[in-house]
């Protein structure tokens, strides 16, 4: 309401994020890109916060997609977000809501002491930085072109693991050899199925002498019947690709031992705005 009294009360942005991509290959669909290149973040409200604790929305990827846009509203499709920009758009909110610290739990590998240490995610956000996806991969006569995933490629990934992840827990408890065995290599098939359909999703065009693939559909095929030289080529240097976006390591030293090591560093919205 334009009209209420109390809007010089409502929320302000907190936090200016620039985003790791530069956000120059989104539309405006995407993204409304401010001149300084910098989005403003608002303070997660009420609303937000319950959304956010909603195990079926949290799942489904709905949570975080409404948090984006009632946080970040210049970000009109939070689906169509990059992964790497996405981290950082939830490390923004966080910081918005007065969040510059994380509490992880950590078991020490020497002591097997457990632990609460806190990750400066500020510190963190300086270290995320945008894959070089202009350069392309050349094998033989073919040219390959790659993309970063989007949230919505990422969260149906993520949903199509967990079902597979099931059907595995569900393998164990069934006695007949026969169909623990059959059971298993479905679970087997879609794992495969699962990993090149992903694969295939990575990849914006493959280049022929004569002509350029862009349709998904051909690519997952060439994927399936290609030799396997060529998908390993194909899959380690997309794999180089998203290691060198992704989170990096946190160095921890036990506060119990003294003893130094690292620990994977992950995001997950279901611990991160409670």
């Amino acid at each position: 309401m334009s009209n209420n009294p109390l809007r010089q009360y409502f929320r302000r942005p907190a936090v200016y994020l620039k985003l790791p991509s530069g956000g120059n290959s989104y539309g405006p669909d995407v993204i409304e890109m401010t001149e300084t290149g910098e989005l403003p973040v608002f303070p997660m409200t009420a609303i937000d916060e319950i959304s956010a604790r909603t195990p079926d929305a949290l799942f489904n990827g709905t949570a975080v997609a409404e948090l984006i846009k009632s946080c970040v509203p210049n970000i009109k499709n939070p689906w169509a977000i990059n992964s790497t920009d996405l981290d950082a758009i939830l490390i923004g909110i966080r910081a918005a809501a007065g969040g510059d610290s994380l509490d992880i739990e950590s078991t020490c590998p020497k002591c097997t002491e457990v632990s609460n240490y806190g990750v400066n995610l500020v510190a963190v956000l300086t270290t995320l930085k945008a894959a070089d996806y202009s350069k392309e991969l050349e094998i033989n006569d073919l040219t390959i072109k790659f993309r970063p995933l989007t949230y919505k490629e990422m969260n149906e990934g993520a949903i199509a693991q967990f079902e597979v992840q099931k059907m595995f827990e569900n393998i164990s408890t069934i006695q007949d050899d026969e169909e623990r065995n059959t059971m298993s290599n479905e679970a087997l098939k879609k794992i495969t199925d699962l990993t090149m359909d992903l694969l295939s999703k990575t990849i914006e065009y493959i280049k022929t002498p004569t002509v350029n693939v862009s349709e998904t559909e051909f690519i997952l095929d060439f994927l399936q019947n290609c030799d396997r030289n060529t998908y390993l080529k194909i899959r380690d240097y997309n794999t180089e690709l998203k290691a060198s976006t992704e989170l990096k390591p946190l160095d921890i030293k036990c506060v119990n031992c003294g003893h130094e090591y690292t620990q994977p560093f992950t995001l997950n919205p279901a611990d991160f705005f409670v």
